[in-house]
């Protein structure tokens, strides 16, 4: 009974020392932040240098804070910003960052309307940003914003990646660099050539809006909606096997051999673990779209900013935008509520810090 009391007394001060020694670890990797806000006066609107895209943020009050994140051997800075009610006003944030801990991700660049033969469905089906003409717009703020600010760190940052729909599929395994897997360019050229095929194939015609609706006496608006909705992307209009079909990145951004493809059917996990393995901290996320893909699928920021140092690139996003003919403003609002607790940044604030510690957008 004693040896007993003995072997129990023993186990609770190992328990004991080791609680304290995971204490004393955890305790001297945090430090203590001074969270001084500074006014600023008469600061420029935010996400103001591709007003086409989005229309500038405006705030009665603007702060400054200190600095956040301050890696050892940054260099790239990242000025961000992000909205409090409480503080009243957006807290702009600068942080020093290592690109070769940073993944630069880009959200569902689908190749729609885009010469690769995956074309939206006539005469009334919907995909991306769900007309035609909307897409060639998207399409042409990835050339015109995207694709320059994945170009200008693609070579130091640790990984460019891009989100795409559907399943795990041999085809684009082949196409691309994924998780497990970095082809040859040959078996790339191969894999392309069957993919260019397949959506060649496909037939894009679907059905039209209906010219009759039956509609009952006690609830003719719901009847209405059920028959006529906003938006039906299924087999009626799409036709049937469209979201079947093996979805390329698009062809209006670059595509190095060494960039990476996330397949969002694989869940947040298998994307998580590949990061942590190569020693990512940092997300830059750009893509589409602000309101549904850019915050909730796999590579969305709900599932990023759980475990990574996550900044929205701001002006590098779309929202889609029904009923307008410009996505300026709902980018945006959907960009400023984000910003309740998220970090935006934007392209013109992600700049190399050079050796002297200046800091510079490159041209790259």
């Amino acid at each position: 009974m004693l040896y007993h009391r003995f072997l129990i007394l023993l186990l609770t001060v190992v328990v004991a020392f080791a609680s304290s020694s995971f204490a004393e670890e955890k305790s001297s990797n945090t430090r203590t932040y001074q969270n001084k806000l500074t006014l600023l006066e008469n600061p420029e609107p935010l996400l103001n240098d591709y007003p086409e895209f989005i229309a500038p943020v405006k705030e009665l009050k603007r702060y400054e804070a200190p600095l956040l994140v301050n890696d050892e051997g940054a260099d790239l800075s990242v000025r961000a910003w992000r909205f409090s009610y409480n503080a009243r006003g957006i807290i702009e944030v600068p942080n020093n960052i290592r690109l070769d801990q940073t993944a630069v991700i880009m959200v569902h660049p689908w190749g729609i309307d885009d010469g690769q033969g995956w074309t939206t469905p006539e005469p009334a089906g919907a995909a991306d940003f769900c007309t035609p003409d909307k897409n060639h717009l998207a399409a042409r703020h990835t050339r015109e914003v995207i694709d320059p600010f994945l170009k200008r760190l693609r070579s130091k940052a640790g990984f460019v990646m891009f989100s795409i729909i559907g399943d795990v599929d041999p085809l684009r395994k082949k196409m691309y660099r994924t998780f497990d897997d970095n082809p040859t360019k040959e078996e790339r050229e191969q894999a392309r050539a069957a993919v260019l095929k397949k959506l060649a194939d496909f037939e894009y015609k679907g059905g039209t809006i209906p010219e009759e609706i039956t509609l009952s006496e006690e609830t003719p608006v719901i009847d209405y909606f059920k028959q006529f909705p906003g938006l039906d992307a299924g087999p009626h209009y799409n036709n049937e096997g469209f979201w079947s079909l093996p979805v390329p990145v698009t062809s209006d951004v670059t595509v190095e051999h060494d960039d990476v493809l996330i397949f969002d059917r694989e869940g947040y996990k298998p994307l998580r673990d590949f990061l942590k393995k190569n020693g990512i901290r940092h997300i830059l996320l750009t893509g589409y779209a602000t309101d549904m893909c850019f915050c909730r699928t796999t590579a969305g920021y709900e599932n990023l900013s759980r475990d990574f140092n996550v900044f929205l690139v701001g002006d590098a996003t779309l929202a889609t935008f029904p009923a307008n003919d410009t996505p300026r403003y709902a980018t945006n609002a959907h960009i400023s509520y984000a910003a309740l607790n998220q970090f935006v940044t934007q392209v013109s604030w992600v700049k190399e810090i050079e050796s002297d510690g200046e800091t510079k957008v490159s041209q790259k």
